[in-house]
């Protein structure tokens, strides 16, 4: 099952070698998710990576000098595009623009990999933590910025975060709207690993590189399973990993697998 390659507005697409990387494009704006075709492009391309076999990751990164600005802050003076109207209809706009965002992006059933190249601030930042993985550039820099501005984290990022660091240090970077460099991030847990610029997406790609080595199916069935686990009963989720277990074990690539390890274990 596979579905043509989504033509992007404002972002670049490829596929190679089971890694599918999505660029985002508007460099101008500092790839700024309002005011732009980002939003649509990210859903797009989820949707795609879900429908084609040939994908097993999607790494995500930016073009320029930033990862992610975040939300178009002159329209918000502006009280402009998707800032505009009464309660409701920023409400209402909100449902049906950038919080698609994060409802396609928790759906993917691939490992998703940020390369986060700078600044990753507001909605960028939330964009960061809806990856599986984060790898950062030492130019990067992370703000949970929306207070400071006297808003709130509209995107889902509240949700997102304590997910990824616990609560405690989510409340603080949230509350404090404060700006954090790659090292703190990297201290945090917020990412992975930090690198220097021009070695971030030879890293990010090693990383995809061998999780795309991996059996395909079995691989989209454990991301499942890991995104179900925190949510679950203990029986529950066994439950569940034993019907996963049962299809796994009558999959080709599972036999192709163990076939390969005891070629392995006879030199």
């Amino acid at each position: 099952m596979s579905l043509s390659m989504p033509t992007l507005a404002d972002a670049t697409l490829t596929l190679e070698e089971r890694v599918a990387t999505l660029t985002m494009n508007r460099h101008d704006v500092r790839n700024a998710l309002t005011g732009t075709a980002l939003v649509d492009d990210i859903v797009a391309t989820s949707n795609w990576v879900n429908h084609t076999d040939e994908v097993s990751v999607l790494v995500i990164t930016g073009a320029g000098s930033a990862f992610s600005a975040g939300g178009n802050v002159k329209d918000m003076a502006r009280r402009d595009g998707d800032f505009a109207g009464d309660a409701a209809e920023v409400a209402e706009r909100y449902r049906r623009g950038i919080q698609r965002m994060p409802l396609a992006l928790e759906a993917v059933e691939v490992p998703i990999i940020a390369a986060i190249n700078g600044p990753a601030i507001g909605a960028g930042f939330d964009l960061s933590n809806m990856a599986d993985l984060r790898i950062a550039s030492r130019q990067a820099k992370f703000g949970e910025t929306f207070l400071n501005l006297g808003i709130i984290p509209g995107d889902g990022g509240a949700w997102f975060m304590q997910r990824q660091i616990g609560y405690q240090r989510a409340f603080e970077l949230t509350l404090s709207g404060r700006v954090i460099d790659a090292q703190e991030a990297l201290a945090y847990g917020i990412v992975l690993e930090v690198v220097e610029p021009d070695a971030l997406m030879t890293a990010a790609m090693a990383h995809a590189g061998r999780i795309a080595a991996q059996p395909p199916k079995a691989t989209r069935l454990t991301k499942r399973l890991m995104k179900m686990a925190p949510d679950m009963e203990l029986k529950a989720f066994l439950d569940v990993c034993a019907v996963f277990q049962g299809m796994s074990h009558n999959e080709p690539e599972h036999l192709e697998a163990v076939q390969q390890m005891l070629e392995r274990m006879k030199k």
